[in-house]
């Protein structure tokens, strides 16, 4: 297998600026047990995300969760997050974007590259799941592009910043 990244905690500034009104009294608590994604066995390709905090979600409702984690990637690579498959199956978890998708230049955004991931209940039941369980994967996938690719800009902002002129 090639090694292609490498994830890292955002500073503690970061991830304080980033998270929920109501968690910020317990902000240095939670922001120490963060662990860095890892992968379950072996043979699995995703690296799972665990949550900071203890999170519910009543049906239909939308979080965006900063897990407190950057990743530093190849060229050449992208990391692309996804719902774990057994909270998609019971509580029909999802992404708001339906697939997160995390370019390697992102970990030089004005955010650290701090990735968010934000997950709508769309299920018809409430959803509780506790700090430290995993929520979300992340897999890490080559791409090309065209022969007469151009692209010079340069990322400085986060979600949605290469639409913002």
């Amino acid at each position: 297998m090639e090694k292609v990244a490498c994830f890292e905690k955002v500073s503690f500034r970061q991830f304080y600026g980033d998270l929920p009104e109501k968690y910020r009294e317990d902000a240095l608590a939670l922001y120490d047990v963060i662990v860095k994604p890892k992968r379950a066995t072996a043979g699995s390709a995703g690296y799972d995300f665990s949550l900071p905090y203890d999170l519910e979600l009543k049906p239909g409702e939308t979080a965006r969760i900063p897990t407190g984690i950057r990743c530093e990637i190849l060229n050449g690579w992208v990391l692309q997050i996804f719902p774990r498959s057994s909270l998609g199956f019971r509580y029909r978890l999802q992404l708001d974007n339906t697939v997160g998708i995390i370019d390697a230049d992102y970990y030089h955004a004005a955010n650290e590259g701090h990735i968010q991931i934000q997950v709508t209940n769309n299920s018809d039941r409430q959803l509780s799941l506790k700090q430290g369980n995993r929520f979300a994967q992340g897999i890490f996938v080559p791409f090309g592009i065209c022969v007469d690719d151009d692209a010079s800009a340069v990322r400085t902002g986060g979600f949605g910043s290469t639409d913002q002129k």
